[in-house]
């Protein structure tokens, strides 16, 4: 359980939903660190570099747990995962009744 409250406090730093893309993970991270970088920010320099610090530390728990998880590339999981126009081609892609 350590491990998870971990990722869990990390996740939560770094302001992110329970369910997010290495897209968002990296935006995130990227403003958080123009926020709170002791060259930018307005707060103390100390809570500034305490704050980058967390920030740094956060993002290397979630970018290892990333690195080391293992995505399942199965036909099954990548169709949970379509777009709405991927799911209606899908289907129905071919049929003359629906295609332009």
């Amino acid at each position: 359980m350590k491990k998870y409250q971990e990722m869990a406090e990390a996740r939560r730093l770094l302001e992110l939903p329970e369910r997010a893309t290495m897209e968002e993970i990296q935006t995130n991270y990227r403003n958080l660190i123009k926020k709170w970088h002791p060259d930018t920010c307005d707060e103390s320099k100390d809570k500034c570099a305490e704050m980058t610090a967390k920030i740094v530390a956060a993002y290397k728990i979630i970018m290892d747990y990333c690195k080391h998880y293992k995505f399942s590339f199965s036909k099954r999981e990548v169709r949970q995962h379509l777009s709405e126009e991927e799911w209606w081609l899908e289907r129905f892609g071919s049929d003359p009744i629906w295609h332009k």
